[in-house]
């Protein structure tokens, strides 16, 4: 996963990873953020926020930002500044 990712971005404590974010882009229209992780001890300090903020910059202005969230995220990224969009469509993983 990480070796065909375009952007990871990471947060650390001293030597200790404790957040990533991954990002599959191809720089100019669209960015697909894959992945978003943080520490469940450091969770609500800002660094999920943090992650996707740094993506954005990196992958610049021109480019949309897209996710899709597991259920019981749903409520955290209109926080950190995503609009819900009901506009996507999906064909499941069949393994």
């Amino acid at each position: 996963m990480f070796e065909n990712s375009d952007l990871i971005v990471t947060a650390w404590n001293e030597s200790k990873l404790v957040g990533v974010s991954r990002t599959i882009t191809d720089w100019v229209w669209c960015s697909y953020l894959a992945d978003l992780a943080v520490n469940p001890n450091y969770k609500r300090s800002g660094i999920g926020k943090s992650l996707i903020q740094l993506t954005r910059e990196r992958v610049g202005e021109e480019s949309m930002v897209l996710l899709l969230s597991v259920p019981t995220a749903i409520d955290y990224y209109p926080k950190v500044g995503c609009t819900k969009e009901d506009r996507a469509f999906i064909i499941h993983r069949t393994k």
